[in-house]
């Protein structure tokens, strides 16, 4: 086993969130560990929307650029792996990743998004991020006015088709078996002509990721631009939770205004804390964490 030196603060987690609060210690003059390996969720995305000033990039380009930026403070160095355990101890925090490389850190930040669960539909995974959607703010311009299609049913197919309504108005709720909406939801659906399809669906036909048709199991298809849909996630690190941080009802990291979790000493941030999952939202929320860990130190050694 390799053994480092001590860091004021290790960020588990290298993307957006992870980099901006990597900047924001460093320009703090932090000694800072960012432990990283490189699989972030939107990969398979092709280009990402609504942040002011990178509004279109890849975001591979958002995450290379801010990297870069990241770099230039020397206080701030970087480690290509993946952390698979950690312990409290009476200084801080021991972490230990999968080639066998140990850290220690007084704090933590854990960056470490949350992974997608992909459903068992042929050609859901392969869409994902491209053509099957979760955020109309991150994409619906791009797919404005053409044909839309939501997967959901109940509260999340009515309240995700109202809201979809706004960019397009060829809009079809497949509820991929009998539906769970109320007589009213019904009803104030097919009033502004949102069209409910009850039919078990097969498989989504695509091209390289983007859609052309859901096919159903009875056989009939029908064309599609784009569908939105909520996927289920679960944590991409169980290691905050392995170490005391409370999850909430849904599966997020319980943080405070401050991104502080429930245990000492350990902050998060980005996606795996919010159900708001943009690139603009997990930069905010690193650049926070990395401001306030800085002052917790400083207000703990001063």
């Amino acid at each position: 086993m390799k053994y480092h030196k001590h860091f004021d603060v290790i960020i588990v987690g290298g993307s957006y969130s992870g980099l901006a609060a990597g900047m924001a210690l460093g320009r703090a003059l932090r000694p800072v560990l960012i432990i990283d390996s490189g699989k972030p969720c939107n990969r398979q995305t092709p280009h990402s929307h609504n942040f002011i000033t990178q509004d279109g990039k890849t975001p591979k380009e958002i995450a290379t650029l801010a990297k870069l930026q990241v770099e230039k403070y020397d206080t701030v160095t970087f480690f290509n792996g993946l952390v698979t355990n950690g312990v409290k101890t009476k200084n801080g925090f021991e972490v230990w990743t999968a080639s066998g490389e140990m850290f220690t850190a007084k704090k933590l930040i854990f960056a470490t998004g949350i992974k997608d669960i992909m459903p068992a539909m042929e050609g859901y995974a392969d869409c994902w991020g491209i053509s099957v959607l979760h955020c109309p703010y991150c994409h619906g311009y791009e797919v404005r006015n053409e044909r839309t299609g939501i997967l959901g049913n109940g509260e999340y197919g009515f309240e995700f088709s109202c809201l979809i309504s706004n960019w397009t108005k060829d809009l079809t709720l497949f509820t991929n078996g009998r539906s769970a909406l109320t007589a009213g939801q019904t009803a104030r659906l097919e009033s502004r002509h949102i069209k409910i399809n009850e039919a078990p669906i097969e498989k989504l036909q695509h091209t390289n990721g983007y859609l052309q048709n859901i096919i159903f199991k009875d056989g009939t298809t029908t064309p599609v631009k784009a569908l939105y849909a909520n996927s289920p996630f679960e944590q991409h690190c169980t290691l905050p939770e392995t170490l005391g941080c409370e999850l909430n009802d849904e599966g997020y990291i319980n943080v405070n205004a401050l991104q502080k979790t429930t245990v000492p000493g350990i902050y998060a941030c980005g996606d795996n804390t919010t159900r708001v999952r943009t690139v603009a939202n997990a930069v905010a929320m690193g650049t926070t964490a990395g401001m306030m860990v800085n002052k917790e130190i400083v207000l703990e050694e001063f």
